[in-house]
C-alpha cells in the first residue's frame, strides 16, 4: 500500500532549546529538490547523492548563509516515510532552527501538521496504526517500563496478536456466510458447531488482550495513588518524605489541606500520580467541603489508596465508614505516628494489608515505600505489548458483537443473516484497531496528539 502525496512538508524533529544540534526533516516528492535549493557543498547536490549517504555543507537563502550544517539522504521506499526524505543537521538552539525551516519553506515545502511524518508512514503501509500509537507511547514513556512496552509495540508484537485475532474472526465469518447458501433445514449441524467453537476461540483471545489494559493504562497514565484519611493523620507529611521534598503545607492545624495536590514520582521504574488530599470529615466550611468533595473524587478515581489512621488515636466511626467502601485489592492501610505510641494497635479492618510508618522519620516512610512499590508491581508485569483505551473500547464493542452473534446463531437457522452482520461489525472494530479499516476521523483524532515533527 502506497499513497502518492504531490507535496512535501518540513519541520523541525527536535526539541525546543539549547542543544548541541537541531534536525530538520523534509519528505516527499520535492525533498531532494528542495535540498538543491538550499545546500551548498563540495561535489555531487544532494539529489545526485545516493540513499544512505551523507554530506557536510552550507544551507543558504539566496546569497544568505543560514548554517553550516550535515544533510542525510533517504531515498522512497528506504525511509520512515517510504519518501524521499532528507534530514538537515544544523547547530541547535530555537532561532537557528527557525531559520533553516523558514528557508526551506521559502522554497517549496509546508509545514508538517502533528504527526503528519508518522500519519505517512503509516499511509505508506511501513506501519500500521498500532505501531504508529506506539512510537507516540515511545516519545512519552516516563520510565524504562513504559518504553519498553512500547518498543515491543512498535516491534508488531501486539499487531501480530490483533492480525491474527482478525484471521480467526475472518474464517468464521466465511463459514457462517457459506451456510447461508443451504436450504432451511438441510444446514448440517457440525457447521454451526464449528463456526461456535471458531467465535469462542476469538472471544478467548480477545478476553486475554482485555486483560492486559490495566498494565497499559498503568504505564502510560502512570498509576494515581491518593493519600487519603482524616485529618492530622500524616497525609501530607507522607507525601513529602516520598517526594523527597515539601510539596504540600504541614501544620498541627487540622484542615490545612483544603485541595488536591498533585505531583509525578517514578519509583522503582514505575510511574505515578502521588495526590495528597483534604482530610475526610464534617465541617462548616464552605472551602473545606469542597476539598472534601474532591478527596472523595479522587478516592474513586484512584489505582491505589494509601488509607491512613493515627495509631496514637482511637480509630473513628468515620474512618471505620471510609474503610468499608474501599476495596482491598486497591488500598494500603498505613497506620502513621507509631513513634507516638509503645505498643501497635490493633488495625481496625484485617481485610486490608496493614503497613506502619513514622512519617516524622525517613526510615519509617521505607516501609510505606516498600509497599506501594510492590503492590504496583503486581499490577505492572514485565513489559510487553499492552493494550490501549481505544484498543480497550474497540475489543469491547468487538466482543458484544460476538456475543450476540453466537446467541442468534444458536436460536434459529433463520437468524443467521443478522448474526453474520453483527460478525462483519465485529470485524470492522478489529480493523479499526490496527487500520485495516479507517476514516479520515480516526486518523485526525490518533495523529493530532503527536509532536510536530514525528
Amino acid at each position: 500500500m502506497t499513497t502518492v502525496f504531490k507535496d512535501t512538508i518540513a519541520a523541525i524533529s527536535t526539541a525546543p532549546g539549547p542543544a548541541g544540534i537541531a534536525i530538520l526533516r523534509l519528505s516527499g516528492p520535492d525533498s531532494l529538490a528542495i535540498a538543491d535549493s538550499v545546500v551548498r557543498c563540495s561535489g555531487p547536490p544532494p539529489s545526485q547523492r545516493a540513499g544512505g549517504t551523507f554530506l557536510h555543507g552550507r544551507v543558504v537563502h539566496g546569497e544568505e548563509e543560514i548554517d553550516e550544517a550535515v544533510v542525510l539522504i533517504f531515498r522512497a521506499p528506504h525511509s520512515y516515510t517510504r519518501e524521499d526524505v532528507v534530514e538537515i543537521q544544523g547547530h541547535g538552539g530555537q532561532a537557528a532552527a527557525q531559520r533553516i525551516l523558514q528557508t526551506v519553506l521559502a522554497v517549496g515545502a509546508r509545514p508538517a501538521d502533528p504527526g503528519e511524518f508518522t500519519r505517512r508512514a503509516f499511509l505508506n503501509g511501513r506501519i500500521d496504526l498500532v505501531q504508529a500509537e506506539a512510537v507516540a507511547d515511545l516519545i512519552r514513556a516516563r520510565s524504562d517500563r513504559a518504553a519498553a512496552a512500547a518498543v515491543e509495540q512498535l516491534e508488531g508484537r501486539l499487531s501480530t496478536q490483533l492480525n491474527a485475532l482478525y484471521d480467526h474472526l475472518m474464517a468464521a465469518v466465511a463459514d457462517l456466510e457459506a451456510s447461508l447458501d443451504f436450504e432451511e433445514g438441510e444446514l448440517p449441524p457440525s457447521v454451526l458447531t464449528q463456526t461456535d467453537a471458531q467465535l469462542a476461540a476469538a472471544e478467548e483471545e480477545i478476553q486475554l488482550l482485555l486483560a492486559t489494559w490495566q498494565e497499559g493504562h498503568l504505564l502510560r497514565d502512570g498509576a494515581r495513588v491518593v493519600i487519603a484519611g482524616q485529618p492530622n493523620v500524616g497525609k501530607s507529611t507522607l507525601m513529602n518524605r516520598l517526594l523527597g521534598r515539601d510539596r504540600s503545607i504541614v501544620t498541627h492545624l487540622p484542615g490545612t489541606t483544603r485541595d488536591t495536590i498533585e505531583e509525578s514520582l517514578i519509583l522503582g521504574g514505575i510511574p505515578m500520580r502521588l495526590i495528597d488530599t483534604a482530610g475526610l470529615r464534617d465541617t462548616s466550611c464552605l472551602v473545606e467541603q469542597q476539598g472534601v468533595t474532591r478527596a472523595s473524587i479522587s478516592i474513586d478515581q484512584a489505582d491505589l489508596v494509601l488509607y491512613l489512621i493515627d495509631a496514637s488515636q482511637p480509630v473513628s466511626v468515620e474512618a471505620h465508614t471510609t474503610l468499608s467502601r474501599l476495596a482491598p485489592k486497591t488500598t494500603l492501610l498505613v497506620q502513621s505516628k507509631v513513634d507516638l505510641v509503645k505498643e501497635i494497635p490493633e488495625p481496625p479492618d484485617h481485610r486490608y494489608e496493614i503497613v506502619t510508618c513514622s512519617a516524622s522519620s525517613e526510615d519509617g516512610v521505607k516501609s510505606v515505600r516498600d509497599a506501594l512499590f510492590a503492590r504496583l508491581g503486581q499490577m505492572d508485569t514485565p513489559p510487553h505489548a499492552v493494550i490501549s483505551e481505544r484498543h480497550r473500547t474497540l475489543l469491547q464493542l468487538a466482543q458484544a458483537c460476538m456475543v450476540e452473534a453466537r446467541q442468534l446463531a444458536s436460536e434459529d437457522e433463520a437468524l443467521l443473516v443478522p448474526a453474520a452482520d453483527l460478525l462483519r461489525s465485529a470485524l470492522d472494530h478489529l480493523g479499526s484497531i490496527t487500520g485495516r479499516t479507517y476514516t479520515s476521523e480516526l486518523l485526525d483524532a490518533i495523529f493530532s496528539r503527536f509532536c510536530i515533527g514525528k
